[in-house]
């Protein structure tokens, strides 16, 4: 049996956001491109952010879920320092590669913001993980996809019952991000956000919840996935209750305060149904213990925890997986 690597760091990999008002639309330049986005949709995506003065709350999440992370590793184990790179705005990834280098870090685990499996969900990030390593010395793993992990899922799932808990009858409605079906159909995308509703639902007790989509861009002409969230409030029509739970996003960033806690919310107001939103896993106690089992799984040969009949998920993905087509 071939001896397990030794880690030294943990780096944190994020899609970064900006956090002045100045710095938008250089964000959002940094995010399309390559892209074929139409101009007007940038800027309309700009205004998401003046609406909360430019700032994205995605920092400050990062920032709580690092200090989390420290007090957890200091704790429990193992001792590792943690690092924080993004993939479109400051800390750069490449900035964070050079400063771990310069501190004398030799191999880390990667843990990557996202619990699903696409393009831009996994594989751009190790792409971009590589292409700021360049020529660093610095050996970086990626820790693997964690959708049906039971930290992840009873997280999200103490989440829905809190927004439940006044609405018992509410209607429940899961929403993840939506993606070009080009990527959805070379993907385990759609069928993993099943799975994950399905888990946490089945936690619940509620055997009818729905699955939509939300935060498309990109050419109209392009089909993404769907129904989206407005689409499916408007034909609920009114009188109805929801909670909607943002399963596909790990921390309460931009597509969530506006187009979940804004958009949503108006067209709701708009028809008179009653809308609660669930809080995302954030930094509740069990996703930042999950965080540490998978470091576990890697340094340790800790047990590897899945919910449900599709098992956990590889460390390393296959060279196909998940292209951009």
């Amino acid at each position: 049996m071939s001896e397990r690597p030794t880690y030294d760091a943990l780096l944190l990999v994020s899609f970064g956001g900006p956090e002045r008002h100045e710095d938008v639309i250089p964000f959002l330049e940094n995010v399309l491109r390559g892209r074929k986005v139409p101009p007007g949709r940038m800027l309309e995506v700009a205004e998401h952010y003046y609406h909360f003065d430019g700032k994205t709350p995605l920092n400050e999440q990062n920032r709580a879920l690092i200090a989390a992370l420290e007090r957890e590793l200091a704790r429990r184990g193992p001792r590792l320092r943690v690092y924080w790179g993004n993939r479109n705005w400051h800390p750069l990834l490449p900035d964070t590669i050079g400063r771990m280098e310069a501190d004398g870090v030799a191999r880390a685990l990667a843990f990557v913001t996202s619990a699903f499996s696409s393009y831009s969900g996994c594989r751009q990030y190790r792409e971009n993980i590589e292409q700021a390593l360049g020529q660093s010395r610095v050996q970086v793993d990626k820790l693997r996809v964690f959708y049906n992990h039971p930290g992840f899922i009873e997280a999200m799932v103490d989440r829905c019952r809190e927004a439940l808990q006044d609405r018992p009858e509410a209607r429940l409605i899961f929403t993840g991000h939506s993606i070009p079906l080009s990527f959805a159909n070379t993907s385990q995308y759609r069928e993993q956000l099943q799975e994950a509703c399905r888990l946490v639902a089945g936690q619940l007790g509620r055997p009818e919840w729905r699955l939509v989509y939300q935060s498309r861009s990109g050419s109209p002409m392009q089909p993404w996935l769907g129904p989206d969230i407005g689409d499916y409030l408007k034909e609920m029509g009114a009188g109805s209750d929801v909670v909607i739970a943002p399963i596909g996003f790990l921390s309460d960033h931009m597509e969530v305060v506006y187009d979940l806690d804004t958009e949503a919310r108006r067209i709701c107001e708009g028809l008179g149904i009653r809308m609660k939103r669930a809080a995302t896993v954030g930094v509740h106690p069990k996703f930042v213990s999950m965080i540490r089992d998978l470091i576990l799984e890697r340094t340790d040969g800790a047990p590897r925890l899945a919910l449900g009949d599709h098992g956990p998920s590889p460390d390393d993905c296959p060279v196909d997986c998940c292209p951009c087509s």
